[in-house]
This record gives structure tokens, C-alpha cells and sequence, in this order.
């Protein structure tokens, strides 16, 4: 049975790892399938930094107080991959999505309305590292009964997510999938999200994000989209998606004129992205990004003792990786692989061969189902 609403779990009043507190926090989510009688079928799925709890159906409704809800997302992002019959056979699994604590969809981020001062947390709302969103999604499975999930399942970001969920709680979860996502952030990585993050910050109408009662900073999150995007799409799928009509830009351009369809293009998916995300739950998400490191999250003092975990829990991986990826490169995912191996923990690693770059995952379901049934049954 699908869920095409969405559900609110209180959290309460949070402590972060680094002593940051949120007040009166919840979590929006959502669930596909039934959960069977032992509670033993329940996949925890972990979206990618700018995705939904709505991963499948259709969802035309937004969450309740969500501003944000266009039509490219009213379509679940994950549909031909969750659903009866599909790699994740919601005939058979109990699916649970939900939006981070710190997003834009539901779930208490910084565009919130802070109980104790009845205003938008704004600057106001605490810097967050993949440990405390991955504790805030521990309430949510024993509000559901489920002391070990089936599976854990998530790509890109989603994937360090769900290999902090398996590092920090190794009991919870059997069999961990990270797909197209890394061990810990590579240099390149993190300059470029910090030239996203310069990129909004240098917005004039940011105002260290206290902007709420006035205008968005819709310039510099367009431009920040614009620095990743390059990173998720492989440039011939580029030029492909590019053969449009030139559209010129009055508001983020003045001298330059756009002279080509990659240009406009990339201005395109920019002011896109501003009508449906907001720029703070965009600079908590990269910041949390590119301070990863799965021994540092896990509390661990090395990866052999972060993994140890992962043998002692006798947790099978699944680990993906896409050759024509250039946002997480296959060497992070090799790199993954080896300290696995290397704790002798049960690990099958998959390279598809792509030329969709990083949104393989989205886009191609063919290349991942096959394997994602195997380890699931």
C-alpha cells in the first residue's frame, strides 16, 4: 500500500554532535508497501542532496507549510526502481523515505518557524553532520517497531547516509547499498561545493540567511546549481540536453549576452532549481558534504575499526559505481571497497558502464535492478 502523503514524526528538542540545538523538531516521510508481522521487511531509503521523501507515485500535493512543491517534483524521483515488481518490490518490502532534518520538504530546516521565538530559524538554524541526520532517522524506525532494517539503500549523498547508518548503528541494518557515493570527500569535491557556498553567500540578498521576510537569494543558489550541475550530467548527455531555443537572462546578466545553447542551458537549470529549493537547506546540506568522513562520523579512530563493526554485524554491501561519473568518481568507490575487503566484510562491487554520468541512478534502472533483486532476495 503506498503512502501518497506525507507523515510528521516530533523529534522533540535535538542536540547535534557539535552542540547545535533545534527545538520542536520533526521529520517529514513517507512509506510504499505493508511492513510484515516481524517487522523484518523495512527498507530505509537516503535521497540525494536535493531530492524528496517522495520517491515513487505521484505526489501533486505538497507537504503541509511546503512553499517549494513544483511540478518536477510531483513525480516520485525513484519511481521505476520502487514499486510492486520493481527492484525494491513494495509487494514484498516495506519502503521508508524521509526528508533530512534540515530540509525544505517537511522536515524541520532553517525556513522553519522556531517554536521559542515564533520566527524562520534562518542564520539562526545549527551547522549539521551526516551523524545527527542519520540519529534523527533512529526515532523514526522505532516509531515503526523496526529494530533491524532489511536493507539500507541510498545514492549520491544518500549513499554516505546510509554507510553512516551502517558505521554508527551497525545493528540496525543487514544489508547496506551505497550507490555512485564515496568513503570520504575528496579535495575537488570540497572546492567546489565551497564555490557553491560562495556563490550564495556573495548573494546581496542572502543576508547571512535571514532573508525570509524579504527576497530570495535566487541568484547566487542558480549559480551554485549551475557549479554542481556540470558534475551530475556527462557532457555528452550535456550537449544532447542542450539543443534548444537561446534564452536570454535580464536578471543575472546585464553586458554578457547568452551566444550558445550550453549557456542557456545551464541558466535554465539554475533559476529551475530556485523555484523549488531553498538556498540555507542547500548550504547545511554541501557543508554537511564536504566535511565527510565516514571514520569521523562513525567515531571511530580508523576505517579497521569503523568496518570491524560491519563484519561483527555480518552486513552484506552492495556497492555501485558509474565509469562516466564525475561527481563521485569509481576511485572513491574503490576505495570503499578495499577497507570492506579488507575487514573481510561481505562485498560485491558493481561498475556500470554508463554515458549518463551521475544520474545513471535516475535514468537508466535497467543497469541497477538485476543487482539490487539479487542482494534483496
Amino acid at each position: 500500500m503506498a503512502n501518497n502523503t506525507t507523515s510528521f514524526l516530533p523529534l522533540g528538542d535535538l542536540t547535534l554532535r557539535e552542540g547545535g540545538r533545534i527545538p520542536g523538531a520533526q521529520l517529514a516521510y513517507s512509506t510504499w508497501g505493508t511492513l510484515n508481522e516481524d517487522r523484518s521487511n523495512a527498507i530505509l531509503l537516503n535521497h540525494a542532496l536535493s531530492g524528496t521523501h517522495h520517491a515513487s507515485g505521484s505526489h501533486p500535493h505538497p507537504p503541509e507549510g511546503v512553499d517549494l512543491w513544483t511540478e518536477e517534483i510531483h513525480s516520485g524521483w525513484w519511481s521505476s526502481i520502487i514499486g510492486p515488481g520493481k527492484a525494491i518490490d513494495t509487494d514484498r518490502f516495506f519502503v521508508i523515505c524521509a526528508n533530512y532534518l534540515g530540509g525544505c520538504y517537511g522536515s524541520t530546516g532553517p525556513a522553519s518557524i522556531n517554536p521559542e521565538t515564533g520566527k524562520p530559524f534562518g542564520s539562526t538554524f545549527p551547522h549539521l553532520n551526516a551523524s545527527d541526520l542519520v540519529d534523527a532517522q533512529i526515532p523514526l524506525l522505532d516509531h515503526f517497531g523496526i529494530k533491524q532494517l532489511h536493507t539500507a539503500i541510498g545514492p549520491s549523498v544518500g549513499g554516505l547516509l546510509t554507510l553512516t547508518l551502517a558505521t554508527r548503528h551497525p545493528e540496525r541494518v543487514k544489508n547496506v547499498i551505497p550507490i555512485a557515493s564515496g568513503f570520504k570527500t575528496t579535495v575537488l569535491n570540497r572546492l567546489i561545493l565551497f564555490e557553491q557556498i560562495l556563490a550564495i553567500e556573495n548573494d546581496s540578498h542572502f543576508k547571512g540567511g535571514d532573508y525570509y521576510d524579504s527576497e530570495d537569494p535566487r541568484i547566487g543558489l542558480a549559480l551554485a546549481r549551475m557549479i554542481s550541475h556540470k558534475t551530475f550530467v556527462h557532457l555528452d548527455t550535456f550537449e544532447r540536453r542542450a539543443r534548444r531555443d537561446l534564452v536570454q537572462e535580464e536578471e543575472m546578466l546585464s553586458w554578457f549576452q547568452v551566444r550558445d545553447t550550453f549557456q542557456s542551458y545551464m541558466l535554465h537549470q539554475g533559476k529551475k532549481f530556485t523555484e523549488r529549493f531553498d538556498a540555507n537547506t542547500y548550504l547545511r546540506i554541501i557543508d554537511m558534504w564536504s566535511r565527510y568522513s565516514a571514520v569521523i562520523e562513525g567515531e571511530a579512530e580508523s576505517h579497521e575499526e569503523l568496518f570491524a563493526r560491519c563484519k561483527a554485524a555480518g552486513h552484506k554491501f552492495l556497492v555501485f559505481s558509474i565509469d562516466s561519473d564525475f561527481c563521485f568518481y569509481p576511485e572513491e568507490q574503490a576505495e570503499l571497497v578495499g577497507h570492506l575487503e579488507q575487514a573481510n566484510v561481505s562485498t560485491v562491487h558493481i561498475t556500470v558502464h554508463s554515458a549518463k554520468g551521475h544520474d545513471s541512478f535516475l535514468l537508466e534502472p535497467h543497469l541497477y535492478t538485476p543487482h539490487i533483486r539479487e542482494i534483496l532476495a
